[in-house]
């Protein structure tokens, strides 16, 4: 028995967001307005959401106490400096001149701490907002990268805004834009190199093509496709890159994820074009091309970081003489102390053990069990704007994000990598890619102590596997105007609840004074809070 459609039923109305989208289409000066406004919008509101009321508190707080101090010696001598006991009170109190001339040895590169310390140089080194402003810059800038990302990525506005704007109001996003700690720049940096590697995909792909099929014959495809050096997005992306190792090591991770990401897509497409031996072709002929516009410009960004130490006599193994130098007398003194140094920071980073109550290794980010506190101070029931009753007020700067969009986002990483399998979507390669380099080389280092905070260079790229997600509940254009009309309901319900979880947890991220009873709220899971 077969069923057809009544001719005489009213046909479903598209819904309040495809007649938008119609009248989008049908008005270019609206279209306009529409793609530049979106992205100002987003970005504003996540300047507010960082900037607002940022100097408090007014002390160093968590890892600020390294960040901060090194990053306003670094920038008055060239290289970091020790300091006296003491010193964070004494920083606290507006006596921020008190280091010494001699070097401290410190674990990460200098690019990160001089953007901090030209905040401070800005706006004075006694000022708590000067320490922050450079991050919280660089946080709202990861929102604009993010979404410039999105939109490469999909040519859709709506996608990149709506990507954009779970990271302007995400917690972790917010918490990490507002304490002078290297995670942000790091995060920045990153989304950049991975925004440059889009935007040579558009090219690369195009002359590619152009190329094998300028190389067809009447025998058939080619066996060898042409080696293309045009590639001034890769040199920017290996720029990035290099900048991001010039904040942390890690950045490295993102390098070496980029490198084999443009190996492996130059090699299918190779393939689908024809091309005979498209893995030794990819591989051995454009790879080393590839591997030189990307790693060079890295190396040199990465050097060129530690200009300071390199051209000064102070910093820490700077003065160090080889009586013997061997082979490598030919490497400048300057060199050999600096590859000495770093020699001396892996050894000391990878036997970092030491317990915190805040340590979290890898496996357990995902599920969100420690997130971690950066900044406590309580005040009893009746000090200056507390009336919390018996149980008095509390402050805290918590790096917690958003439980629905943290979760969600790990999810549809999930959901994503089962689509990649099934699709081979380029997009879906990229987003994975992202997610593998920031987060799986974390794993190999079980003992070590890390905190669930460096997740902030993971998030992006979990955020648009979410947008990913929510575009499918919402329904393709094709699909049936009911159920599109069902799944676009549904996203726009599960952005609300996004917003009334920020908005909750908001005080909280900011240090903001609330009753103790309001903090206790918060403490969903045994390991929070």
């Amino acid at each position: 028995m077969t069923t057809t459609a009544n001719p005489l039923a009213p046909a479903a109305q598209p819904s309040m967001y495809d007649r938008w989208l119609l009248r989008l289409a049908a008005d270019p000066r609206l279209r306009r307005l529409y793609a530049w406004l979106a992205p100002v919008l987003v970005t504003l509101l996540a300047a507010i959401l960082r900037l607002w009321n940022l100097g408090h508190p007014h002390s160093l707080v968590f890892d600020e106490t390294y960040y901060v101090k090194d990053a306003w010696s670094q920038w008055n001598l060239g290289y970091a400096a020790t300091w006296p006991e003491g010193a964070d009170e004494l920083f606290n109190s507006g006596q921020t001149d008190v280091f010494s001339t001699e070097g401290s040895f410190v674990v990460h590169p200098p690019l990160g701490k001089y953007l901090i310390g030209a905040g401070m140089a800005l706006f004075g080194a006694d000022s708590s907002f000067g320490w922050r402003i450079a991050v919280a810059l660089c946080g709202t800038t990861c929102v604009l990268i993010l979404y410039l990302l999105a939109r490469s990525l999909t040519g859709s506005v709506v996608f990149a805004t709506v990507a954009s704007f779970l990271l302007a109001v995400d917690g972790l996003g917010i918490v990490m834009s507002r304490v002078a700690l290297l995670d942000v720049i790091l995060t920045m940096f990153t989304l950049l190199a991975f925004w440059f590697t889009v935007l040579d995909r558009r090219r690369h792909l195009d002359r590619l093509a152009a190329g094998i099929a300028a190389r067809q014959t009447d025998a058939g495809p080619p066996a060898w496709g042409p080696v293309l050096w045009n590639r001034p997005w890769i040199v920017a992306a290996g720029a990035a890159a290099g900048a991001a190792s010039a904040v942390k090591w890690s950045g490295a991770w993102v390098l070496a994820g980029i490198g084999i990401y443009l190996v492996v897509t130059d090699a299918l497409a190779r393939r689908r074009w024809g091309v005979t031996f498209w893995p030794t072709d990819a591989a051995f002929r454009q790879g080393p091309a590839t591997f030189l516009l990307l790693v060079p410009a890295a190396l040199v960004v990465y050097v060129a970081s530690w200009t300071g130490w390199l051209t000064t006599d102070g910093g820490y193994g700077r003065a160090r003489v080889d009586t013997d130098p061997g082979f490598w007398s030919w490497i400048p003194q300057s060199l050999r102390n600096l590859w000495h140094y770093h020699e001396t920071i892996y050894a000391s980073t990878s036997g970092i053990t030491t317990a915190h109550s805040y340590m979290s290794p890898a496996w357990q980010w995902p599920l969100l069990w420690r997130p971690t506190s950066m900044f406590v101070a309580t005040a009893t029931d009746g000090s200056p704007g507390c009336a919390g009753g018996a149980n008095g007020c509390i402050e805290t700067i918590y790096s917690m994000p958003n439980p629905l969009v943290w979760w969600g986002g790990v999810a549809a990483v999930l959901l994503l990598a089962y689509r990649f399998v099934r699709t081979r979507d380029w997009r879906y390669a990229l987003v994975l890619t992202g997610v593998a380099a920031t987060y799986a080389p974390w794993l190999l280092f079980a003992e070590r102590t890390i905190f669930q905070f460096y997740t902030i260079v993971i998030l992006p790229f979990m955020l648009l596997a979410l947008t990913f997600a929510l575009r499918e509940i919402a329904g393709a254009d094709r699909t049936d105007p009911v159920r599109r009309r069902s799944g676009q309901r549904t996203v726009i319900v599960l952005l609300a609840v996004v917003v009334a979880l920020s908005a909750f947890w908001y005080p909280l991220w900011t240090a903001t004074q609330v009753p103790y009873d309001f903090y206790r709220l918060h403490a969903w899971m045994q390991g929070w809070i």
